[in-house]
């Protein structure tokens, strides 16, 4: 299946959706419940996914300010000021990639702050904008482990929110829907933790950055069938590639972990900035954010309510350095680069003494100071010669 087809189907399929009055629209946070919405029959929408477009094509650069003006402090999460200002100059890059003039219009807006309390503040914010509902889940946080009590808590809030988006749709929740969505995420989620594993090969078919662009329908398509036939071929094509031991850098020599979140107006550039030193970003704790092994179709709302507790970005310190320690061995790791986004510190794992810690056990390590989209915190000399150095001593 074509990557770019598929991205463009969902887009276009979305713009249709926000445009007929029998089918109604929801945007949810990345890692939130889209399969509860999908299950509802809503057509889904990620803002998250729109700050990450708006950053790769560097039209970021434009809104974010827009957005600081408007009162959003340049210190909060730039993919929510990159949206909001693209909002308010009444922008989009879905213009030009798909001739769709504006993101769709939300009949309800959920969100999940397992990631951050920003995302709160974004959707409260295009909740009174487009006067519509807005509904939160507020699970337990920074977690050592996740307890029976933990789900219990979110799965509550799962019922409330289904009682709310059955007053929306007009209709009850039907538990084969549930259940079908569940089981369509779990299979696409477990495809695309095979599609990462293929990287533990020697040379590793594909790169962290390779990784940022295949992860788009695992972001805006869990629940769909289509989701989990475009990871059946991804899966099948890489792993040709391991049997011919084709690299995805040519020369390989290095393997590198990628902690926090991409530079997204400069993947190309750093893509070519590793190859050209022989180092392959094998794997990454963003890329294995949308890994959720936990779902059980057979039990959809307490096995969801567990996935989206689990997640990295939710966990405490200690759990955090024994997740990455893991990956260092299973990938055979050569050294780690942690990314400090000067905007995203729930997502910067480098502010609290983790690089140091996995250096003083014989783990090189090494902090570049950049963000997700604003690229005024990012300078490509510097972190050159910091990514380079560190290679050469690896």
């Amino acid at each position: 299946m074509d990557m770019k087809q598929v991205m463009k189907d969902y887009f276009l399929d979305l713009d249709q959706a926000s445009k007929d009055p029998a089918r109604k629209v929801a945007w949810c946070t990345s890692v939130g419940p889209a399969e509860i919405l999908r299950a509802m029959g809503f057509e889904v929408f990620f803002p998250e996914n729109h700050g990450a477009m708006l950053g790769a094509t560097r039209v970021c650069m434009d809104t974010i300010p827009k957005a600081n003006a408007f009162g959003y402090s340049p210190d909060i999460c730039s993919y929510l000021t990159s949206d909001v200002g693209a909002y308010l100059k009444g922008i989009t890059p879905l213009t030009k990639a798909y001739g769709i003039e504006t993101t769709p219009r939300p009949d309800v807006l959920v969100y999940n702050t397992n990631q951050c309390k920003d995302v709160m503040h974004w959707f409260e914010y295009f909740a009174r904008e487009f006067d519509v509902p807005v509904f939160g889940i507020h699970p337990p946080t920074h977690l050592p482990e996740v307890e029976a009590s933990h789900v219990d808590d979110v799965v509550a809030q799962f019922e409330e929110l289904i009682e709310l988006l059955e007053k929306i749709q007009g209709k009850a929740l039907d538990p084969e829907a549930l259940r079908e969505a569940c089981a369509l995420s779990k299979e696409a989620t477990d495809l695309w933790a095979e599609v990462l594993e293929t990287a533990t090969a020697r040379p590793s078919p594909l790169t962290f950055f390779d990784g940022t662009i295949y992860m788009g329908p695992i972001v805006v398509l869990r629940g769909t069938e289509i989701a989990r036939d475009y990871y059946r071929s991804l899966l099948a094509e890489l792993r040709e590639k391991v049997a011919a031991h084709e690299a995805a850098v040519p020369g390989e020599t290095k393997r590198i972990y990628w902690d926090g979140m991409p530079v997204w107006g400069r993947l190309r550039a750093m893509s070519e900035l590793f190859k050209s030193n022989n180092a392959c970003v094998v794997a990454s704790t963003y890329c294995n954010s949308w890994i959720f092994s936990d779902f059980d179709p057979e039990a959809p709302l307490p096995s969801m309510a567990r996935a989206y507790l689990k997640i990295f970005i939710n966990r405490n310190d200690r759990y955090k350095e024994d997740y990455i320690r893991k990956l260092v061995d299973e990938y055979a790791i050569d050294g780690v680069v942690f990314h400090d986004a000067k905007t995203c510190p729930n997502n910067s794992n480098s502010q609290y003494n983790l690089p140091a810690r996995l250096r003083d056990s014989g783990i090189p390590a090494v902090i570049i100071n950049g963000d997700l989209c604003d690229l005024r915190c990012f300078s490509d000399e510097q972190s050159a010669t910091v990514i380079e150095a560190f290679v050469e001593t690896l």
